[in-house]
C-alpha cells in the first residue's frame, strides 16, 4: 500500500509593485518633497527630449549645408527650410531656458507659486504646463491686458 503525502504549500504574500506612475494629487501638501521630485523629473526628461530631438534634427540637416543649387526655386525652398529650422531651434532654446528657470525655482522653493500673486498655481496647471509661472487668473489677466494693448 502506498500512502499519498499531501504537501500543503504556504504561499508567501506577494508585494504588489505599482505600475502606475506617481502623479501629484491635491490630498498631499502643496509642493511637498514628492511634488518637487515629480516636477524635477518631468522637467529634466522634457529638457533631455528637446536636446535629443534638436541634435537629431541638426544631424539630419547637416548634410544640406554644402549643397548649392543653380535652380532659384530650390535655393528659395532651401532658404525657407533653414529659416523654419532656425525658428524652431530658437523656440527650443527659449523653452530650455524656461525649463532651467523652473528647475531653479524648485531649488529656491518658489516653484508652483504665481510670480504676481504668490498664490499656488495649482497642480493641474503645472502638470499641463510645468514651466507655468502665473496662476490661471493672473495669466488670463495678463492676456486680457496684452489684447487691450495690442488693440489700442
Amino acid at each position: 500500500m502506498i500512502k499519498k503525502v499531501n504537501k500543503k504549500t504556504t504561499a508567501k504574500p506577494v508585494k504588489k509593485i505599482s505600475t502606475k506612475p506617481y502623479v501629484p494629487n491635491e490630498k498631499e501638501k502643496y509642493m511637498c518633497a514628492k511634488h518637487k521630485k515629480f516636477f524635477t523629473e518631468e522637467l529634466v526628461k522634457w529638457k533631455k527630449d528637446i536636446i535629443k530631438s534638436n541634435s537629431l534634427t541638426n544631424l539630419l540637416n547637416s548634410s544640406d549645408d554644402n549643397i548649392s543649387s543653380a535652380d532659384m526655386v530650390d535655393q528659395a525652398s532651401s532658404y525657407t527650410d533653414k529659416t523654419v529650422e532656425m525658428k524652431a531651434l530658437s523656440r527650443s532654446r527659449k523653452l530650455i531656458e524656461k525649463i532651467d528657470a523652473a528647475l531653479m525655482r524648485i531649488k529656491n522653493d518658489t516653484y508652483g507659486y504665481c510670480e504676481e500673486t504668490s498664490e499656488p498655481i495649482g497642480l493641474k496647471r503645472l502638470i499641463a504646463r510645468p514651466i507655468a509661472t502665473l496662476s490661471i487668473e493672473a495669466q488670463e489677466r495678463h492676456e486680457r491686458d496684452e489684447k487691450i494693448f495690442i488693440e489700442d
